[in-house]
């Protein structure tokens, strides 16, 4: 495979990737044996009743964690055990208001920082087969050293803490119950999908990774691949990430039969939450989808701070019915739960599929031609920040579709909806292209679009191809990142196609255009699961 010319051509991009990570680059790491982590103690004592530790991990490396155990236990009582791996570049007192809580309803819970981070041992493998194996040994270790049940075992975390907690799953029989929140099922679909790297979460990763902790060798070298566009080495990246997705081992997962709670947000941008409704579906044992607005863990964000938070309720009630075996009811209710990004009330789904509303059509008549390599002004945003503000404020990125240059942006819209309708599960593009060079990108976006012509962002997502005939079209089927979103009546959707974005890395050599037909035997069409409320 031939590598294009280098595709970061947007100044923002540049920018982006370059402030990350050379921000990285002039904060010196931490080495295992440097100064504690924020409130870190010395092995074995205790604050507030609270106890630090080292724990064995894998490999001979150690791992700096803490344990919370309920309060007034009788002598030889044994309690259900909660395991929670720290988020990617968190300290281990990360989950420290959750552990509590869930202390003093009768677990011991055992946190530790994941390798390679802080003051843990060994180097940052990205939940690879060393992160599996720290999890069972940490297990291990509560199990000698604590109160811990070893039949009632669960795992759980934020982020990185939910990847490992579902890789774990898949390679120790003994957990089971898992809260995997804000995690990965599928890291390819997470970071890669449409074949496009992911700029921002990719930067945004390897940099707070070069700050607060080791990377390994392999990391480095695939994140410079990756950053890189080395075509030459896509599949051994795409082997690397099929090792640490939790999809890989989705036998084993079921086999071992852990119930599996997964919690995520619509506008997750290092983890878009296609990937995970896919993977629920494919999961066998009692199992829970939750879907609410925001941006990469921001929807738990709150209940770290100890704070009220829908997430850790519905976590802490997961862990009551499958590691205490209360009867508290979150079994019995439709196992898919998910909150409009515009509506403050939750929906209640017996499966994914069901989420889904009826397909309408909006065609996309005509032919269209854009020149690539000018942002046109439609974008994804900022990763974390713009959607944690359409999740806090209500305040999503937005547009004029009317300004839109149409020599950069190609627009379709549909009819004002004369009622409310209420979008519900994933969008699909299919269209027919054709460019003027081998290699290119392009990103959809489909707008709200108000009587004034603003139109908010409802969801995106990026597409790129490689080895095309210049001239000669192609079919492109793309989906959109899912969502739930309420278009008022009086408004109209709209379909905007352009071929930059400061979220994704673009491939559109010098002076290409892409030209969108439509043609009479293969229709071009945007399919938006609506129903009206």
């Amino acid at each position: 495979m031939v590598r294009p010319k280098p595709a970061l051509r947007t100044t923002a991009s540049i920018t982006t990737a370059v402030a990350l990570l050379a921000g990285g680059a002039f904060v010196a790491a931490p080495s295992a044996g440097a100064a504690p982590a924020p409130l870190a103690a010395p092995s074995g004592t205790t604050a507030q009743g609270l106890t630090f530790h080292d724990i064995p991990g894998s490999g001979g490396i150690t791992l700096k964690g803490n344990v919370f155990t309920p309060a007034g236990a009788a002598a030889g009582a044994k309690h259900p055990l909660i395991v929670f791996p720290t988020s990617w570049a968190m300290p281990q007192i990360e989950y420290l208001a959750q552990a509590q809580k869930l202390a003093d309803s009768g677990y011991v819970v055992v946190s530790y920082t994941s390798r390679g981070f802080w003051r843990s041992g060994g180097k940052i493998e990205v939940a690879g087969p060393p992160d599996i194996a720290d999890a069972s040994a940490v297990i291990d270790w509560a199990l000698e050293h604590t109160s811990a049940d070893p039949d009632r075992i669960g795992m759980g975390g934020v982020s990185y803490g939910a990847g490992i907690s579902l890789l774990a799953a898949g390679h120790d029989p003994r957990i089971k119950a898992v809260a995997a929140l804000s995690g990965w099922a599928d890291l390819i679909d997470s970071i890669y999908s449409g074949r496009t790297q992911h700029l921002q979460a990719a930067a945004l990763l390897g940099g707070a990774g070069l700050v607060t902790g080791r990377p390994s060798d392999e990391l480095t070298q695939t994140l410079k691949d990756f950053l890189g566009s080395n075509l030459e080495k896509e599949p051994e990246m795409i082997a690397w990430g099929k090792k640490r997705s939790p999809l890989t081992y989705l036998d084993r997962i079921n086999a071992n039969g852990a119930a599996i709670m997964m919690g995520n947000a619509w506008g997750d941008t290092i983890f878009p939450p296609n990937q995970y409704a896919s993977f629920y579906d494919k999961l066998t044992g009692p199992k829970r989808l939750e879907f609410r607005p925001g941006d990469h863990a921001t929807a738990e964000a709150t209940g770290l701070l100890g704070l009220p938070n829908d997430t850790w309720t519905s976590t802490r009630r997961w862990f009551d019915r499958y590691l205490k075996g209360e009867r508290n009811g979150i079994d019995t209710e439709q196992p898919v739960q998910l909150k409009s990004r515009t509506d403050k009330g939750y929906e209640g789904y017996p499966d994914w599929k069901s989420v889904g509303a009826p397909k309408n059509r909006i065609p996309l008549d005509g032919t269209k031609k854009v020149w690539a390599n000018i942002d046109s002004g439609a974008n994804g945003g900022i990763s974390i920040l713009s959607n944690a503000l359409d999740q806090f404020l209500k305040l999503p990125p937005t547009v004029s579709v009317p300004l839109l240059p149409r020599t950069f942006a190609s627009v379709w819209q549909s009819e004002r909806y004369a009622t409310e309708q209420r979008i519900r599960g994933t969008s699909t593009l299919h269209t027919t292209v054709t460019s003027t060079k081998p290699s290119g990108t392009l990103v959809a976006y489909l707008y709200d679009v108000g009587p004034l012509g603003i139109g908010k962002l409802v969801s995106n997502a990026p597409y790129t191809f490689h080895g095309q005939t210049p001239g000669r079209p192609f079919p492109v089927d793309l989906e959109l990142f899912s969502t739930a979103y309420d278009v008022p009546a009086g408004h109209r959707l709209a379909l905007v196609i352009d071929t930059v974005d400061p979220l994704y890395i673009e491939h559109n050599p010098t002076g290409a255009q892409l030209t969108f037909s439509s043609p009479g035997t293969d229709p071009s069409h945007l399919s938006v699961p609506l129903r009206e409320k």
